[in-house]
């Protein structure tokens, strides 16, 4: 029996496995449990397998590349390939079919480490979201009895405990207790928040890409480990441009007719990584020194003609783009500086 390419639908305890021959005829359909996945391919002839990119799909790959198969993991919205009604048979027989073009963009397949990375970024982000969401609910409650802070946390973290203790405030006893325990939830959110930090910040100093990452202005600690637990060494992009359109931080097209439209930024690919870029240009912008660096020079040009927000997140794809080539060449950051020609 000859096989060409095998298509496989995930699911949670049930898999769908469509194979298909030299002809692209189906000659394999068979369901089988999470237990049975393995075996049942360990028995089939070397072959191309595809499965959508998601929960589960890292291991799997991993799993049968120790078969010795060919493995490539495909982003769910290049998997064009379903004939009428939707099902998981169609599903997989549409991934078989997608995995075997050449042409087609294929997600690399995750280490454990770099697993464990994205899982501090998730979990640390998460936390962050329930922090703000705590931060707001204290400032709803105040406002309803008249009491309001500046923007940002910090003068309310400050003022809160001694509001809290200060009987003039005109609270309630429910409320006040009410607000205690919110104050309580915050300090444990950003205990937890501060411990994540510390393990980051622990692997950022160890690992060597991270390492040569942090030397790009605007790239730290937070910003390295979510680049390399997202793209490893960057061999899944051919150039820096790549990276940065995967990130979103190109305009969206819209063209036809010959006419170019570009629109706003398309926002595509992972948006967490494309927001800790963001923040990282931000404090590019303000803290460059301008001055003989080419990238500070850079940014007084584009300054000069354009809004702040745009600033930033050209510099976000800007830095995107060198970080890629960092991970890419294995080689430091190596800015370029202009002498400085002084007149007595």
């Amino acid at each position: 029996m000859q096989i060409k390419s095998i298509g496989i639908d995930l699911g949670k305890t049930t898999f769908h496995l469509i194979a298909l021959g030299n002809r692209s005829q189906v000659v394999i359909r068979k369901k089988v449990s999470r237990s049975q996945l393995l075996v049942f391919t360990a028995n089939l002839p070397s072959s191309l397998i595809g499965m959508e990119a998601g929960v589960g799909s890292h291991f799997l790959g991993r799993a049968l590349r120790e078969q010795g198969r060919e493995v490539r993991l495909i982003p769910a919205q290049f998997v064009p390939f379903v004939k009428s009604n939707k099902n998981d048979y169609r599903d997989a027989e549409a991934i078989a079919e997608a995995v075997e073009r050449e042409n087609m963009r294929f997600v690399p397949i995750k280490t454990e480490d770099q697993l464990d990375l994205q899982a501090l970024h998730r979990v640390r982000d998460r936390l962050v979201a329930r922090r703000t969401s705590v931060i707001n609910q204290i400032r709803a409650f105040l406002l309803e009895r008249g009491i309001s802070f500046r923007k940002g946390p910090a003068s309310l973290r400050r003022q809160l405990p001694e509001m809290l203790e200060n009987a003039d405030e005109k609270l309630s006893t429910a409320m006040r207790r009410l607000l205690n325990f919110l104050w309580q939830e915050w300090k444990g959110l950003q205990a937890q928040i501060e411990s994540l930090n510390a393990d980051l910040e622990q692997i950022a100093g160890s690992n060597a890409a991270c390492v040569r990452l942090q030397q790009i202005p605007g790239v730290g600690p937070l910003v390295s480990t979510a680049v390399v637990s997202a793209i490893g060494n960057g061999a899944a992009f051919k150039k820096g441009r790549e990276f940065a359109a995967w990130l979103g931080l190109v305009p969206r097209q819209w063209s036809t007719g010959g006419k170019a439209k570009l629109l706003g930024i398309s926002k595509r690919g992972n948006p967490y990584l494309r927001r800790m870029f963001i923040h990282g240009a931000r404090a590019a912008v303000l803290r460059v020194k301008r001055e003989g660096s080419s990238l500070g020079k850079w940014m007084s040009g584009l300054e000069s003609r354009a809004a702040r927000n745009v600033v930033i997140v050209a510099t976000a794809n800007k830095l995107a783009r060198i970080s890629w080539a960092v991970l890419s060449s294995g080689n430091d950051y190596q800015p370029r500086y202009k002498a400085l020609v002084f007149s007595n």
